[in-house]
C-alpha cells in the first residue's frame, strides 16, 4: 500500500455497482453551444469535500515512493512492459541530456496556441523536466536530475505571465508536469539550491491562475484543477488543494453523464446553462444522451481524451493523499473510459452516439484510470483493457500526459 495514508478511506463497493445503459433523446434542433461566461466560479459555488489531509504525502503528484520503487525495480528485472516504456521514454527527445530549455518572460498563447510564443517550448521544457526526474529516479544517474533542476531553474528565474485567449489552459498543461518533476527531485534527490525560486513560481505565476478552474470546456477546467491540485500539494497549500477539490467534484459529474442524471447531463452552476437547448448546444449537439458520453464526445475524442486523462490524475493524486474521491467520481470514470475505448477500437457508432459519427484519437490517457480501477479495485473493464494493452507502451501526448505505461501499468500500490 502507499505511504502515509490517513485513515479516512470510504468504501467503494457502493459507487461501482452497475449502471444501467438507458438512452434518453433530447430534441434533435440543438442550438449552437453557447459562449461560457468568461468569470470564473467563486469558491462559494465549489462541491461540498471533506477538508486536504493534516500533512501532505511527498513524493505525491500522481506517484508516490511505494509507485516508483515499484517501477525502479520492474525496470532493473528486465520485466515488460516497463522495460520497453523505459526504453522508449530514455531514447525520447525529452531524456536528451543535450536538451537547452527555452524560457520566456511572458508566454503568448491565442486560440489554439496561435501565436506560439514559447507556448509549444514551456510544455514541453517542462514534461521533460519530469522525464529526467523519472529517468533519475530509476537509473540513478545524476546526470538526469540535474538536467531536470537545469530546465526548472532557467524557467523560474525568467517566467512571469501567460497571456492571451490560451493562457489559462496553457498554465493547466505546464502546470501539471512542472510538480510531478519538483516532487521528485525535491522530496527525493534533493540538493535543488533554488527550490524555493521554483516554489515562488508555481505559487505566483501558475496557481492563481488554475485554482478556480474554467466555466470553458470541460477538458479546460479538468486539466486547469489537475494543476491546481498538483500545484498545492507540491506547496503543501491546503486552502488552494481543498478549493481546487471542490470544483473538481462539481466539474467530473457535469462531464460524464449517467443515466441516473436524469433526462439532461449535470451542469456546473455558474455557466448558467438554464434550457434544454443551451446544455445540448454545450455538449456539441449530442442529442442523445448514453451512460458514459463525456461533454466532449461528440466534439472529438482526443479533447475528451484530456478531460478523462484529468479526471484519473486527481483521483491517483487524492488516493496517493489519502482522500477517497472514488464514491463521488469512481463509477463516472469507469463509465467514460468504456464508453470511448469501445469506439475508440473501432465499434460501429450507432445513430443515437453522436448522429452515427465521432472523430476518434483517444491518446495515451487510459493507463491510469483503467490501473486505479482494475488493478486496485478489481473492475473488470474489457474494451478498456484491450485498447491499454494495444497501446503500451505509450509515451507523451506533449502537452501534459507522459510515460504511463512505464508508472501505472499493474502498479498495485
Amino acid at each position: 500500500m502507499r505511504l502515509g495514508a490517513l485513515p479516512r478511506l470510504v468504501s467503494l463497493s457502493a459507487a461501482l455497482g452497475a449502471v444501467s445503459a438507458a438512452v434518453v433523446t433530447a430534441p434533435a434542433s440543438a442550438s449552437p453551444a453557447p459562449t461560457p461566461n468568461a468569470a470564473v466560479r467563486s469558491t462559494a459555488k465549489a462541491a461540498a469535500v471533506a477538508p486536504s489531509p493534516a500533512v501532505f504525502s511527498h513524493p505525491g503528484v500522481n506517484l508516490s515512493t511505494a509507485q516508483l520503487d515499484f517501477v525502479r525495480a520492474k525496470v532493473q528485472a528486465g520485466a515488460q512492459p516497463w522495460k520497453a516504456a523505459y526504453d522508449a521514454m530514455t531514447a525520447s527527445s525529452y531524456a536528451s541530456l543535450s536538451r537547452t530549455p527555452k524560457p520566456r518572460a511572458t508566454v503568448e498563447c491565442g486560440p489554439t496556441s496561435n501565436p506560439n510564443l514559447g507556448c509549444t517550448d514551456e510544455r514541453e521544457d517542462a514534461i521533460a523536466a519530469y522525464t529526467d526526474a523519472l529517468a533519475w529516479y530509476i537509473n540513478r544517474d545524476d546526470r538526469y536530475a540535474q538536467k531536470s533542476i537545469q530546465i526548472m531553474d532557467a524557467w523560474s528565474a525568467t517566467i512571469k505571465n501567460h497571456t492571451n485567449d490560451n493562457a489559462p489552459l496553457q498554465t493547466g498543461w505546464s502546470g501539471s508536469s512542472w510538480p510531478k518533476a519538483a516532487e521528485i527531485i525535491k522530496t527525493v534527490h534533493g540538493n535543488w539550491a533554488e527550490s524555493a525560486r521554483f516554489s515562488t513560481m508555481l505559487r505566483t505565476v501558475y496557481l492563481p491562475l488554475v485554482v478556480n478552474g474554467s466555466n470553458r470546456t470541460g477538458n479546460w477546467d479538468l486539466t486547469m484543477l489537475e494543476a491546481a491540485v498538483s500545484i498545492s500539494v507540491f506547496l503543501d497549500d491546503h486552502a488552494g488543494y481543498d478549493t481546487a477539490i471542490g470544483h473538481y467534484l462539481e466539474r467530473v459529474p457535469a462531464f460524464v453523464y449517467l443515466s441516473s442524471d436524469g433526462a439532461l447531463p449535470k451542469t456546473v452552476a455558474s455557466q448558467h446553462l438554464t434550457t434544454r437547448d443551451q446544455i445540448v448546444g454545450f455538449w456539441f449537439g449530442a442529442g442523445t444522451f448514453t451512460t458514459g458520453i463525456t461533454q466532449e464526445t461528440c466534439r472529438d475524442f482526443t479533447h475528451t481524451g484530456y478531460g478523462i486523462s484529468s479526471i484519473s490524475h486527481v483521483l491517483e493524486t487524492a488516493r496517493i493523499q489519502g482522500q477517497d474521491l472514488y464514491p463521488q467520481v469512481g463509477e463516472r470514470l469507469r463509465q467514460a473510459l468504456g464508453f470511448q475505448s469501445k469506439y475508440e477500437l473501432g465499434a460501429a457508432v450507432p445513430s443515437s452516439v453522436c448522429g452515427g459519427s465521432v472523430t476518434r484519437g483517444l491518446g495515451p490517457i487510459t493507463e491510469v484510470g483503467f490501473n486505479t480501477l482494475n488493478t486496485l479495485h478489481g473492475v473488470a473493464m474489457a474494451n478498456t483493457q484491450t485498447l491499454t494493452e494495444q497501446q503500451r507502451p505509450s509515451g507523451s501526448n506533449n502537452l501534459f500526459v507522459a510515460w504511463e505505461t512505464l508508472t501505472n501499468a499493474q502498479n498495485p500500490n
